[in-house]
């Protein structure tokens, strides 16, 4: 890269910390704390399917009044439907003069 072209680009000063993208010729920022652990001591799974048993059943029999009662409502209404439906369309319905057509 010519001298020029550095100073023609949008590259900023020396006083910042962050000079550009990768570079690695800048002081540490302050006050940025990092941690990590070993992937040997990872367990993302452990215990994932003996615990669920005991704590699934628990968190799914909580909410089991939140989905329960309003699917009971839902299907009582599809149900109903499809009766009164099938009777608008039948000859009883018809005779009784019940006719929406």
């Amino acid at each position: 890269m010519r001298a020029t072209e550095i100073r023609r680009s949008e590259m900023p000063g020396p006083k910042v910390y962050n000079l550009w993208w990768g570079d690695r010729g800048v002081q540490k920022q302050k006050g940025v704390v990092t941690y990590g652990m070993s992937p040997f001591r990872q367990r993302a799974a452990k215990n994932l399917f003996t615990s669920y048993i005991s704590n699934g059943y628990r968190r799914l029999s909580s909410e089991l009044v939140f989905w329960v009662i309003p699917f009971a409502i839902g299907y009582g209404t599809y149900a109903w439907a499809k009766r009164y439906d099938a009777w608008q369309n039948s000859k009883a319905a018809h005779v009784a003069g019940h006719v929406s057509h």
